[in-house]
């Protein structure tokens, strides 16, 4: 099946929040940037890395749970040899959330020393959460503040305006709306980023999006793959991703007049069931392809 080609989405509020971010940067004291965990390059915004600048920064992976654990290992163990602070967290259950103030408190030690030298003990700490459209900031803060302010949807675009939030005695965080960047040079990012939802369905061709999907699955994943759609190795491992999803079309009756295989209604079940983990625990974006990696 042929590379999707150009996927591009950048709606007018997204420069707007460009702006925002860049302005509000004197506020705080220190970022945190949101990665899925299952596309931490992809999720990576390169415009808010030049943005942000030399801000102090910390990565969040988050969405752990639905990643595959072996990676999200790898890419901790990537950060961390970079320099760069990292952790892993899952906002549905709160599993790693304990680690975020400390984390901060540590690429900010020299920070806070200084303001204790000045007296300056207890200063509140401010920190920017950034990301691209839906990678679970707004999930993340409500978890942080015990509240249920930020607003939580399951599609891109909800957030969108700045918006403060106190998780604590005096810690600070900012939210900000998701921001992608204008074009994606490497159009495999762009793929990976519609695998997830960030990038709306109603601009993509999803039965080719899921087809592109289903032959990264039949190469690296192909047990979860053959489990959930009742599939056998042996007879999906040559197939194109089309093939296999017209045959996972048929297992779930996905038949319209004539007999002919719904597959715009496959590709959804299928883009569905990976984007909620139904599939299992995977990664798309592997730490060994990836080793310099920024943010």
């Amino acid at each position: 099946m042929e590379e999707i080609k150009s996927i591009q989405w950048f709606p007018g509020h997204m420069t707007r929040t460009k702006r925002k971010i860049e302005s509000q940067l004197k506020l705080i004291d220190a970022v945190a940037i949101l990665l899925d965990a299952r596309v931490p390059y992809s999720s990576c915004n390169p415009d808010l890395r030049s943005i942000i600048n030399n801000k102090p920064r910390l990565v969040v992976l988050n969405k752990c749970d639905m990643a595959d654990p072996i990676q999200t290992k790898k890419w901790l163990e990537l950060f961390k040899g970079r320099g760069i602070a990292a952790i892993a967290l899952d906002c549905k259950t709160g599993r790693g959330l304990n680690a975020f103030i400390p984390t901060v408190k540590n690429v900010l030690s020299d920070r806070i020393q200084a303001w204790k030298e000045k007296g300056m003990t207890g200063r509140t700490i401010k920190v920017m959460i950034v990301g691209i459209p839906n990678v679970g900031k707004s999930s993340f803060i409500n978890r942080m503040s015990k509240q249920n302010r930020a607003k939580v949807e399951d599609r891109p675009g909800v957030t969108r305006g700045n918006q403060w939030f106190t998780i604590g005695k005096g810690f600070d965080l900012l939210d900000t709306p998701g921001v992608l960047w204008p074009k994606f040079d490497d159009p495999g990012v762009g793929e990976r980023l519609a695998y997830i939802g960030s990038v709306k369905d109603d601009i993509l061709d999803t039965e080719q999006l899921s087809g592109r999907l289903l032959e990264y699955l039949r190469d690296n994943y192909i047990e979860p793959l053959c489990v959930r759609y009742k599939l056998k190795k042996e007879d999906i491992e040559y197939l194109q991703g089309y093939e296999i999803l017209e045959m996972i079309g048929k297992k779930r009756g996905m038949l319209i007049s004539g007999g002919e295989i719904n597959t715009e209604r496959a590709a959804a079940t299928v883009l569905d069931e990976f984007r909620s983990a139904a599939l299992g625990r995977l990664t798309i974006d592997k730490a060994e392809d990836y080793p310099d990696v920024r943010v």
